[in-house]
């Protein structure tokens, strides 16, 4: 077949066409899903999960960031291991865990941890001869020299650090002693409690840096909540959500009013989602001062964080506590470290029915 000077020219141009169009297209990448941002509650003495078991104590997964952190560890390492499997959580895949302080009800579920996840970075606060561990430059006592060497410690020459144990040996325990930013956006809040019964106390809290504010999740609050929240203003003036303990279960009417107008009116904290040792009237005066801002947080619940979070469990109009709720917190609180700072007549009072 005879080929004319136009075909030539059509096949020439159609050519050229085809290579610019394989060499300017690229594949599509791969969409993936967003990580979610949420904390869901694994442990505490109140709920709507009927598959998960109340105790008196506070766990939580938190998801944010990228990351997952398991805060806290309850009281019993069987309920915890038991809410867990119930919620479908897989302690396996944790980029670290934070103990907030070294009570009971927040450490005794590690074990369980510890046998499922036993390489997993652990924060925890340092205490001089704490169940942690620690260490102690050896100047930290007097010395005799006018001793023989088997009246003095180390034979008169001791190590320039001395290492203390752990409850915990061979876990992977990284200490705490002051306020410190952890990975990018994630910051360890460290103060001391001054309260009687627990001063001295070091406690952990836990604050994530969000496009939306600071979302900050508390142990006990030993320290007080509001000591705490004006260390994360100093993040970010922005408290965006702030859930956990905030350890006024004994606390008397104008305490609490008190605490609830500093969060609403002087820290503006945008949305609360208290639980654990936050105590029944509490929830009431804050369920009051924040409205539809307030989140239920009992036990089984997942709280989706962004700019507007939510609760997975909460009931519009629904009680702060239903009268189950209220019943087994109770007698939970009644069997609990957190009343062996304030006496028998406290204890007595969570007793009553």
């Amino acid at each position: 077949m005879r080929t004319t000077p136009l075909s030539t020219l059509t096949a020439a141009v159609g050519s050229i066409w085809l290579l610019l169009s394989c060499a300017t297209t690229q594949p599509t990448p791969p969409t993936t899903a967003a990580s979610p941002a949420r904390i869901t509650v694994l442990y505490d003495a109140f709920g709507k999960d009927v598959a998960m078991t109340k105790d008196w104590g506070y766990a939580a997964l938190v998801e944010i960031n990228g990351k997952r952190i398991l805060f806290d560890t309850g009281d019993d390492a069987a309920v915890l291991a038991k809410n867990v499997k119930a919620k479908g959580v897989d302690l396996t895949k944790l980029d670290f865990v934070v103990l907030s302080h070294r009570h009971s009800d927040h450490v005794s579920g590690w074990s369980y941890v510890l046998s499922v996840n036993p390489h997993v970075k652990i924060y925890a606060p340092k205490e001089g001869f704490g169940i942690f561990g620690s260490d102690l430059p050896s100047k930290f006592y007097r010395k005799d020299d006018s001793l023989p060497p088997e009246m003095r410690y180390y034979n008169g020459a001791p190590p320039e650090t001395m290492k203390f144990g752990t409850l915990f040996p061979g876990a992977n325990i990284q200490l705490i002693d002051k306020t410190t930013e952890v990975t990018p956006g994630i910051t360890l809040i460290a103060l001391i409690s001054d309260a009687p019964g627990t001063k001295e106390l070091k406690e952990l809290s836990l604050a994530i840096d969000t496009p939306d504010g600071v979302v900050l999740v508390v142990g006990c609050s030993h320290p007080g909540i509001e000591a705490i929240v004006a260390e994360a203003v100093k993040i970010n003036p922005h408290i965006h959500f702030l859930t956990g303990g905030f350890h006024l279960v004994t606390a008397q009417d104008p305490v609490i009013e008190k605490v609830a107008n500093a969060l609403h009116d002087t820290y503006k904290v945008d949305f609360i989602a208290p639980g654990h040792c936050t105590g029944e009237p509490t929830f009431t005066a804050l369920q009051k001062a924040f409205g539809d801002r307030y989140l239920y947080a009992g036990l089984g619940t997942t709280l989706s964080m962004g700019i507007n979070p939510r609760a997975a469990s909460n009931q519009a109009g629904a009680p702060v506590l239903d009268e189950g709720d209220s019943r087994s917190y109770r007698t939970l609180l009644a069997q609990s470290d957190d009343l062996h700072e304030t006496g028998i007549g406290v204890v007595q009072l969570a007793r009553m029915q």
